[in-house]
């Protein structure tokens, strides 16, 4: 489906505006259920979502000063599980957020959700609320895969609540698929991607599992219970992700992101481009231009007002971070910004580097430009790395 407005086609300029902008990110950790694979900070005790959306409300105005008075672009609620929340609760913070900042450019307002949570009533709170963009947590469109993942809801539900955001008149939708995952590549992998172009969505994101140690399906691979997918079947369930979705008009324009023209996650770019951003709640971070802050990945300790950390990043860690958040996207380094930033000798030398991974594929460079060509992502990692500073 295509825009059925051109109230956001500002959108297909990601990045393009006369002054700075920066980008505001609410953490709610809860969650009905936990997923077998997932490694973020979360809680499934909802008992303590009242006091955490309050003490999120008291952080932001604590944190009015953080971004300098630059204006918010993006808005967005990930988690955990946002869609847990009223649409009042939503509006509330995003009302507050109003209050504090000058969010008269806002653009894009995300929010996270679980097909389970998305009935028609609360599609047209959430709209009302604030909320004109949605990032729908599908995952699979195979039953038995979202079992093995512990998700609660059925391909029908997350069929269902597609349907039902649009009839409810969100016309930018993301959805997120997961690939990689044992048993289920194939024509298993094949039947979810047909699902999803079926809906039409404006964007998708693609992961590949990642087995982490504390996670459910970790430790059923640590009693040999469970294997993650070899080298081989991640590279090759990887380009049917990426052939799937480019030739049905989707633009692959970061590691895991895919877009119809006009319709890149604007939030998300934020961190890509070294923009700041101020995250609220339980183990969210921030970026003020030179430093990160992270708060206590603890419902208790964020109740408690426990200190939170901080780094200062070194010329050395900017420059790596660059590298990486470039490389990571379609359009790769612009070589003069990089110069511009970090000087003549660093980038020579990376355009030294950079000759015997063109020769090979790794990489392409068109004098102005060095990026990793999209079907190459998945292997970026090794490239990226070879660049960076120790």
């Amino acid at each position: 489906m295509f825009r059925r407005s051109g109230s956001m086609c500002a959108s297909a300029n990601v990045g393009a505006r006369d002054r700075p902008m920066a980008g505001l990110y609410f953490h709610i950790p809860f969650c009905k259920r936990i997923c077998s694979y997932c490694d973020f900070y979360k809680s499934a005790d909802l008992r303590r979502m009242d006091e955490v959306l309050a003490a999120m409300g008291r952080e932001l105005e604590a944190q009015r000063g953080y971004l300098g008075g630059e204006p918010i672009r993006t808005r967005y609620f990930g988690g955990g599980t946002p869609s847990l929340c009223t649409p009042a609760q939503i509006g509330e913070l995003l009302a507050r957020a109003a209050d504090l900042f000058d969010c008269s450019a806002v653009g894009e307002t995300t929010l996270e959700a679980n097909p389970d949570d998305l009935d028609a009533s609360r599609l047209e709170a959430l709209r009302r609320a604030g909320v004109d963009r949605l990032s729908i947590g599908i995952q699979s469109l195979d039953d038995a895969c979202l079992r093995l993942m512990n998700r609660r809801h059925t391909a029908v539900q997350a069929v269902e609540a597609v349907r039902a955001a649009r009839r409810a008149g969100f016309d930018n939708v993301t959805v997120d698929l997961i690939f990689g995952i044992p048993g289920f590549g194939g024509d298993a992998l094949r039947r979810s991607l047909d699902g999803v172009l079926e809906l039409e969505v404006e964007h998708v994101s693609a992961y590949h599992l990642t087995v982490e140690p504390h996670t459910a399906l970790g430790r059923r691979a640590a009693r040999g219970e469970f294997a993650p997918v070899d080298e081989a079947v991640s590279e090759q369930e990887f380009a049917t992700v990426h052939d799937a979705l480019t030739q049905a008009g989707y633009e692959h324009y970061e590691v895991s992101n895919f877009a119809r023209p006009g319709f890149r996650a604007r939030h998300n770019a934020a961190y890509w481009h070294g923009e700041k951003y101020l995250g609220i709640g339980p183990a969210a971070h921030s970026y003020d231009g030179r430093e990160r802050h992270w708060n206590v990945d603890s419902v208790d300790r964020y109740l408690a007002g426990e200190a939170a950390g901080h780094e200062i990043l070194s010329d050395r860690d900017r420059f790596n971070e660059y590298v990486m958040t470039r490389l990571r996207t379609a359009e790769g380094i612009d070589l003069a910004e990089a110069e511009g930033l970090f000087g003549e000798r660093r980038i020579g030398r990376l355009k030294a580097q950079a000759r015997g991974m063109e020769t090979g594929g790794a990489l392409v460079s068109d004098g102005r430009r060095l990026a990793i060509p999209p079907r190459r992502f998945l292997v970026s990692d090794a490239v990226i790395g070879a660049f960076f500073e120790a």
